[in-house]
């Protein structure tokens, strides 16, 4: 009963009734688009993130020994071989372990053209689930390339059209370069990392943008070849005076003789663990296997992604509240021009009320019909905030970069929905307090 003649009350205002929407329906699509947004900021994050490796990514790097192991940093090995063998044999809540070499060398092809020197990376086969690639064409390193040392290479997007410009993708895998005077057989060409932005221009046959600084450069100038490949081709007579320490009881090693593939000390070692779930144990394992390996000395440090994943977080919910702040000002606005329709309908519908309350009508009667006439143009004002909200994305979607595009979620119209309603209950108190308070024979006698 209440809730039909609360609709054919605004029916009959109709203009009235707008204008008490107004701000509500703006403040309903405001919102609605700030969430979209913020989702879509967020998501951006996100899927960059995880691109780069995703925050299972840990890498181990070198540090400086503290306090008393100063004295004796010179017991342990360093980032090894060893230390990746064993993060994947003891701790199990690592999933893979990648070290790496690296050698700076021209990379060319077979006949010695399209040079240009590069950083080739020897590397296990964990690598490429570890980067997050994917592959083009062919395939990638194999735990028998390493056994074997054999001479392949696995190219990154950009290499390979440096040094074959105009070849199919698929007819480079064959072909012969060489990394310094080293033939190597092409088996594998890397997917190429892009922003949305750059791989919708290049699907849609447009200039593709360029930006100065390149999250991918690293992945599309790939030059990997098996580890031992490294060891052996480039690295082999590499001479340490921090070569590992003969154990107790066992003959020393001669200073500043050449390492062997063992010991030879690593230029990156990363690891990736199996289930974030299980985050901080694993920081935990990671580091008893690796004060092992090292003989106690902590001359190491675990380098997460959690600070920058925690920075992005803070920015985005920092935007979301600022956002979502402009747009409740916009809602309590809507409500205050509510109430003050409402208290202006009230006004000339005294006479109205005080012969409701002649006839039996009780003042709480006369209470929940206000408030249900104000939550209902709250409402409908939301409703029409919504398909308003959709224009509005529209829009910021054509000037938002692509890799932050608006994501409308069911959540955020229901939220916003939600505090409209919410607004609309709180502003029609005050009205409908009054109007149930009328005196029958003051409102009757009312002109």
């Amino acid at each position: 009963m209440a809730l039909r003649i609360g609709l054919g009350e605004i029916a009959s205002h109709k203009f009235r009734s707008f204008l008490s929407m107004l701000g509500v329906v703006l403040g309903v699509s405001s919102l609605i688009a700030t969430m979209a947004l913020t989702r879509g900021i967020e998501e951006g994050m996100r899927t960059f993130m995880q691109q780069m490796g995703g925050l299972e990514l840990v890498s181990v790097v070198p540090n400086e020994p503290g306090g008393l192991m100063f004295e004796f940093a010179n017991l342990s090995p360093g980032r090894t071989l060893r230390d990746a063998v064993a993060l994947k044999g003891a701790a199990g809540l690592v999933s893979h372990a990648s070290p790496e070499l690296e050698h700076p060398a021209v990379v060319s092809r077979g006949d010695g053209g399209g040079g240009e020197r590069r950083r080739a990376r020897g590397v296990f086969p964990d690598h490429f689930v570890i980067g997050m690639h994917g592959l083009e064409a062919g395939r990638f390193l194999t735990d028998l390339d390493v056994d074997r040392g054999t001479r392949c290479v696995v190219l990154g997007s950009s290499v390979a059209s440096q040094l074959f410009p105009g070849t199919p993708v698929a007819d480079v895998v064959g072909r012969t370069v060489r990394i310094g005077d080293s033939p190597f057989t092409v088996v594998g060409v890397l997917k190429l990392q892009e922003r949305e932005e750059q791989a919708r221009a290049r699907k849609a046959g447009r200039k593709v943008p360029t930006y100065r600084w390149d999250p991918f450069r690293q992945k599309n100038e790939s030059v990997l070849i098996p580890f031992s490949t490294m060891f052996h081709e480039f690295r082999s007579g590499d001479r340490s005076e921090n070569a590992t320490p003969a154990l107790p009881g066992a003959p020393a090693k001669a200073e500043g003789a050449p390492n062997s593939m063992e010991s030879i000390r690593l230029d990156t070692l990363t690891v990736r663990i199996g289930d974030l779930r299980h985050f901080r144990a694993a920081l935990l394992q990671i580091r008893a296997v690796l004060d092992l390996t090292h003989r106690g000395v902590d001359d190491y440090d675990l380098e997460t992604r959690e600070d920058w994943f925690d920075r992005v977080e803070s920015s985005v919910r920092a935007a979301r509240l600022s956002g979502g702040l402009i747009s409740a000002i916009s809602l309590i606005v809507g409500g205050i021009g509510i109430m003050n329709i409402m208290l202006a309908s009230i006004s000339e519908r005294v006479r109205e009320i005080g012969i409701r309350l002649a006839v039996g009508a009780r003042p709480r009667d006369i209470f929940r019909q206000i408030l249900v006439e104000s939550m209902l143009i709250s409402f409908i004002g939301g409703m029409i905030g919504i398909v308003a909200s959709l224009g509005l994305i529209e829009v910021l979607k054509l000037i938002s970069p692509t890799e932050n595009v608006p994501v409308l979620t069911l959540d955020g119209i229901l939220f916003s929905v939600a505090f409209a309603v919410f607004a609309g209950l709180v502003s029609g108190i005050h009205p409908a307090l009054k109007a149930s308070r009328l005196d029958p024979i003051t409102a009757l006698r009312y002109e």
